[in-house]
């Protein structure tokens, strides 16, 4: 029987239903007869008749799949895998469930982002944590605290995207000894034997860690011998004539040819250490050369595969001298990273080592098959002699020639640092000593002075020669102060101040210096840190960096500019982003120096801190300016960087400790203490004047008795000493420091076990806080050199009242 369909089904039952509603209507009509009411009626009786159609013929929802619940032991076993760290977290940061090797490498108490990494891997893991809950997926790296390296991927997951599922593999570096052991053993191996090549991976200890069939072949007779742990030269043999062959032949063989390559990673940044670097020994016949044997030419390909993953730079030439083959690691080492090989070896040589090159090569190509070095001077370093090797071979096809380069850049830069450093030391000393001896100099002539005004009132024909004498011996002392900076011996009064403090100080005077076309801003930062300097000496590094900011914005067009000087407060924090290895994480308080001139060129950038280095013309700068500033800084236990972009303007960036207090040690926070004031001494007293110099005793001799004091003159410290164990009785002893036979502490030391409290006065040149560690007195004063008569009383006066109280 045929099924009725649906459609034809329902067309019956709507007619009913609508013959039953005009039935319903005219009964209404007839009953009533009232047309409105039958209207209405029939309206209603439609409504409820389509309300009731729809309703029968809606479809029903799909039903919800059922799932059961979640068994996580299966999901365990699922995500189970021993290369992976397999883990599941909910939005709350909660493991929900975790495999086995997850629990190996970070425990069950750890789910991610928090794993026992450091903490820039933790900042990565967060991040990512994020990406995921935004994006869906995300992908890091993170690192250990042991040096382990993982990387991670993290996708959203669940039927409302409620967790995180994490997978971590391990990141491993590139093993170049192991896979040197596969090749070894491989097919690269046998074609090795095939060009006549015997090969070996060779421990530090001597030991054979992997051979290639040939090595064993020519070595015991039988290619299948397994070579491991055998002494590699116990295989070699080496006659009266220093000729190497191989053990089992007892010397009738021919002669060998070895060549030594270290195995290690070419992009690590130092040499490989030979104590544990393997070495792949290469041994061939030495009248015939690599690959000299059946296979003929048809062992470059093999044999430039394997010198191609070497980290010891090669190339290969033929006779006529031109490039066959060339390495990474040999074009790294020529400077040229990256490029194809030239056509010829002399292409990467100055134009003045060709012919020496050239003809090196011609010589080992048609010579014996011998090695040798020659220096050469590669065109992307000239100044710099590198040293290629050589070695004659034969049997490979078209090469008759291997070259040896390796890379020195790191090697040179290093050697230059060094130099730099020595040549820098080596100024300071003779620059701290020059000054010192200028200041003899200087002293005498300063005091000489004062004497000769003494006996001269304004207005004489010789008080104006005299001041002019006198004033352009100042400004002689102002340049030894400078040279002292540099060389970091001057004498400094450090006090604990506020850097802002100083630039206030500074700032009227320097608005003079710079001019009205410049603009000069000042700001800034709030809570700075106290810094513990001299204040003058910080002023004059403020006028040094801004006077050369002036004359670097005046040197373009019209003069103008803008000069910024600003504080900054640098925290650890900051200091760790900096990833500098010069500064010390800490706290510091860094005074920012910022013009808008010409810039500094690249190659004047490292030498703007040498003394006498000067890039204006000649007679407008001593080159002394950023020296002394240098000098300062570093004498305050600070530090200075210059940035510069021609065109664009330079950048100076001091930064100074913070000091605390809390964590001075007792014998900082004396220098920090300001002594009282005194009055001034007017008691006379017995003088021990003790000083090598001539010229400065005599002028000292001279002002001291003028003032009153009853003075007693030494030449020395051994005289000096003589006087007091003699039975001289004196109030106070002033002496140089530095002095032939015995020196001024020396001399200080032994009157020190007659007369316990005698006071000294030291006069030297040199750093105030040097001397005072390295002569470890108490009672004892300090006055620089050069000085003035009236400073010379003043400071004697000073010392008395001091002692007398």
């Amino acid at each position: 029987m045929k099924p009725v369909p649906d459609r034809a089904r329902r067309l019956p039952d709507a007619l009913l239903i609508a013959l039953a509603l005009l039935l319903s209507a005219a009964l209404v009509w007839l009953v009533s007869g009232d047309g409105v009411l039958t209207a209405i009626f029939v309206a209603a009786m439609a409504v409820f008749s389509a309300l009731a159609w729809m309703v029968s013929h809606r479809r029903p929802a799909p039903a919800e799949p059922e799932f059961a619940q979640p068994d996580w032991s299966v999901t365990v076993t699922a995500i189970d895998r021993p290369d992976a760290a397999v883990s599941v977290t909910d939005r709350a940061g909660r493991l929900v469930c975790a495999n086995a090797c997850h629990e190996n490498w970070f425990g069950v108490a750890s789910a991610p982002p928090q794993l026992p990494v450091d903490d820039a891997s933790l900042e990565c893991l967060a991040d990512a944590t994020r990406l995921v809950w935004r994006d869906g997926s995300a992908q890091s790296e993170i690192a250990g605290p042991r040096g382990e390296r993982w990387w991670v991927e993290a996708r959203r997951a669940g039927r409302g995207d409620d967790f995180i599922v994490w997978r971590i593999t391990q990141v491993s570096a590139a093993d170049f000894v192991g896979d040197l052991v596969g090749h070894l053993d491989g097919k690269l191996g046998r074609a090795l034997a095939k060009a006549g090549i015997a090969a070996a991976l060779v421990d530090p200890d001597g030991m054979i860690r992997a051979a290639s069939a040939g090595l064993a072949l020519r070595a015991t007779g039988d290619a299948l011998t397994d070579m491991t742990g055998q002494d590699f030269v116990s295989l070699l043999s080496q006659d009266e004539g220093e000729r190497i062959g191989w053990a089992r032949e007892g010397g009738r063989g021919g002669a060998l040819v070895l060549y030594h390559l270290p195995v290690a990673d070419p992009d690590l940044p130092v040499e490989p250490d030979p104590n544990t670097t393997p070495s792949l020994m290469l041994v061939v016949e030495a009248g015939q050369g690599i690959g000299a044997s059946a296979g003929g030419s048809a062992a470059v390909p093999h044999l430039e595969a394997l010198l191609s993953q070497l980290p010891l730079g090669l190339a290969m030439g033929d006779r006529d001298g031109r490039l066959l083959f060339a390495n990474p690691a040999f074009m790294r080492a020529a400077g040229r990273e990256g490029q194809a090989p030239p056509t010829y070896p002399t292409d990467l040589v100055v134009r003045e080592d060709k012919r020496a090159l050239s003809e090196a090569i011609r010589r080992f190509a048609q010579g014996p098959a011998t090695a040798g070095d020659i220096a050469i001077r590669l065109t992307t370093q000239p100044d710099d002699p590198v040293s290629l090797s050589l070695a004659g071979v034969r049997g490979l096809g078209e090469a008759a020639v291997l070259l040896g380069l390796t890379d020195t850049s790191e090697e040179t830069r290093l050697k230059r640092q060094v130099a730099q450093a020595t040549k820098m030391q080596a100024v300071g000393q003779l620059a701290g000593g020059v000054a010192h001896d200028f200041n003899n100099v200087l002293t005498a002539i300063l005091g000489t002075c004062d004497l000769m005004l003494m006996r001269h009132t304004p207005g004489d024909s010789d008080y104006d020669d005299i001041q002019q004498i006198r004033a352009n011996s100042n400004r002689a002392a102002s340049l030894t102060r400078q040279l002292l900076a540099f060389s970091r011996q001057q004498t400094l009064r450090p006090e604990v101040l506020q850097l802002p403090d100083v630039v206030a100080d500074v700032s009227q005077m320097l608005r003079r210096l710079i001019g009205e076309k410049i603009q000069f801003v000042v700001t800034h930062d709030r809570d700075l840190g106290p810094v513990r300097a001299d204040p003058t000496q910080l002023e004059q590094v403020i006028v040094n960096l801004a006077v050369n900011a002036r004359d670097a914005m005046q040197s373009r067009g019209d003069g103008s500019g803008k000069l910024t000087l600003a504080t900054r407060k640098v925290s650890t924090t900051d200091v760790r982003a900096m990833r500098s290895e010069i500064i010390p994480a800490g706290e510091y308080t860094a005074l920012i120096v910022e013009d808008t001139g010409g810039g500094i060129p690249p190659e004047h950038l490292g030498k703007i801190f040498e003394p006498f280095f000067t890039t204006k013309e000649q007679g407008k700068g001593t080159g002394l300016g950023l020296s002394t500033v240098y000098g300062i800084v570093k004498q305050s236990g600070g530090f200075i960087f210059a940035e510069s972009e021609v065109g664009k303007g330079t950048r100076f960036i001091v930064y100074l400790p913070v000091y605390h207090v809390a964590a001075a040690s007792a014998a900082e926070l004396p220098a920090v203490k300001e002594e009282a004031p005194v009055s001034q001494w007017a008691g006379g007293g017995r003088i021990l004047l003790v000083e090598d110099e001539d010229p400065v005793r005599m002028v000292a001799e001279r002002s001291l008795m003028r003032q009153g004091y009853e003075v007693t003159s030494a030449r020395d410290g051994e005289e000096g000493l003589v006087l007091v164990e003699e039975g001289g009785q004196f109030d106070l002893v002033v002496s140089d420091v530095v002095m032939p036979s015995m020196d001024g502490p020396a001399m200080a030391r032994e009157i020190r076990k007659i007369a316990p409290q005698l006071p000294v006065l030291f006069m030297s040149g040199y750093a105030e806080e040097q001397l005072r560690k390295e002569i470890g007195l108490t009672n004892a004063w300090f006055m620089p050199k050069p000085f003035s008569v009236q400073q010379l009383g003043d400071k004697v006066g000073e010392v008395l009242a001091r002692t007398a109280r």
